[in-house]
């Protein structure tokens, strides 16, 4: 199955709005069903308002789309919204290094909440080690991990499979 979007380098906006760890968990809760902006401040904890601006910027932005309103509960008229999956197809390559690094304190902060909504034991693998690479090593960990990932990207949901989140941070160690 071909790719959902062309990889490209993020725009500054873009790359903004992907720097905050509600943002990135709005995109994931929004993933494999419509959320609307309701459920989504209720599974957050937050503040409705609060959520309805996140939305509203990820909305601008393409990386939420609105689906068909439906009638909720109590009658009323409800919009909800999906992940388009436009953020797993930037890269951070225009951006400046001192930029990045929000994004990534972002992404860990938007994990650490997932892992902690989960509970114990819904955990399937996670390894934390220190290497001590050349440049052609650590390129080629780059690559192989970025390949692996890609694969299962393009993937089509399983119909009988439950989501998951994968996590995956290669960084130099101070030494």
């Amino acid at each position: 199955m071909p790719p959902k979007h062309a990889y490209r380098p993020a725009t500054v906006e873009e790359h903004k709005a992907l720097a905050h760890p509600l943002r990135l968990r709005i995109l994931r809760l929004c993933l494999d069903e419509p959320k609307t902006n309701r459920e989504l401040a209720d599974r957050l904890e937050a503040n409705p308002a609060t959520v309805l601006h996140h939305v509203r910027t990820l909305v601008e932005l393409g990386f939420l789309e609105e689906q068909p309103p439906r009638v909720g509960r109590r009658g009323a008229r409800e919009k909800p919204y999906k992940a388009t999956g436009l953020s797993w197809y930037l890269t951070d390559d225009d951006i400046p290094e001192d930029e990045r690094f929000g994004s990534v304190v972002a992404m860990i902060d938007a994990l650490r909440a997932e892992v902690l909504e989960s509970g114990p034991g819904r955990e399937h693998h996670v390894s934390r080690l220190g290497l001590v690479l050349g440049d052609e090593s650590a390129d080629e960990l780059n690559r192989r991990l970025s390949d692996l990932v890609r694969e299962f990207q393009e993937r089509s949901p399983e119909p009988d499979g439950e989501p998951f989140g994968v996590f995956i941070a290669v960084h130099e160690r101070k030494r």
